[in-house]
C-alpha cells in the first residue's frame, strides 16, 4: 500500500509538473484558468475547481493530490485517508471527527469537525490567513470546507478565507461560501468566533 501511495503522488505531481513547464502562469495565476488544448485529468479537476471557487488552479493543489492517490488507493481497500498538509480526503463508513488547528484561537485544537460520508469519498479541506506557508489574502485562524470533490473544498476554503481579515467579515462570507456549486459544509473561525453550516456537526475534543 506505501508503495501504490507513493506512486500515486509521483503521477499526480509529474502531471502537474509538466503543465507548469508548458503554461508556467497556471503555477502562479490567482485568477481561474482556462484549459488550452489537452489536459490530463487533474489539471481539468484543478481549474474546474478554481472556476467554481473563483481562485487560481494552485489553491486546489494538495486537494487533487489527495484525492488522487486516495481515489487510486480505493481500488485495493474499501476504506482510505489521505492527509496532505492539511486537506484530506476520506473515504469510511463510519462518522469521522476531524479536528482544526486554528492558530492562537481560543478553540484551536478544542473542537474539531464530524461528518458522516456514509462509505462516500469525501473532501475536508482547511485554509488559514495565520498558520502555513499557503498563500491566503485574509486573517482567518481556520476556513474548513466540505465536499464530495477533495479539490474543490480545497480551493473553496482559500476562497472563504481570502474574504475574512476579521470576524465582522464571518456572515458575508459563508453566505457567499453557501453559494458555490458543489460545497456542503464550512466552519469559519476568526479570532475566536465560529461559525458552521451544512452537512457537519461542531464537536469538543479531548
Amino acid at each position: 500500500m506505501q508503495t501504490a501511495a507513493r506512486e500515486l503522488v509521483l503521477e499526480s505531481r509529474g502531471a502537474i509538473e509538466a503543465y507548469i513547464r508548458q503554461f508556467p502562469e497556471f503555477g502562479r495565476t490567482l485568477s481561474p484558468w482556462l484549459i488550452r488544448g489537452p489536459a490530463s485529468p487533474v489539471i481539468r479537476e484543478m481549474a474546474e475547481a478554481g472556476e467554481k471557487a473563483g481562485v487560481g488552479p494552485m489553491a486546489a493543489v494538495a486537494g487533487v493530490v489527495a484525492e488522487y492517490v486516495g481515489t487510486g488507493l480505493l481500488a485495493d481497500t474499501p476504506e482510505v485517508i489521505v492527509e496532505n498538509g492539511g486537506d484530506i480526503f476520506a473515504c469510511v463508513s463510519r462518522p469521522l471527527t476531524i479536528g482544526i488547528l486554528a492558530s492562537d484561537s481560543s478553540v484551536s485544537r478544542k473542537i474539531g469537525v464530524r461528518i458522516n460520508a456514509r462509505g462516500k469519498p469525501m473532501g475536508i479541506c482547511t485554509s488559514s490567513g495565520t498558520v502555513g506557508h499557503s498563500l491566503s489574502l485574509g486573517r482567518a485562524e481556520a476556513v474548513t470546507v466540505i465536499s464530495p470533490s477533495c479539490s474543490l473544498a480545497d480551493a473553496a476554503a482559500t476562497a472563504v478565507a481570502n474574504r475574512v481579515r476579521s470576524p465582522d467579515d464571518i456572515r458575508i462570507a459563508m453566505e457567499w461560501a453557501r453559494t458555490i456549486p458543489g460545497v456542503e459544509g464550512v466552519v469559519i473561525i476568526c479570532g475566536d468566533s465560529v461559525a458552521a453550516w451544512g452537512n457537519l456537526a461542531i464537536v469538543p475534543l479531548g
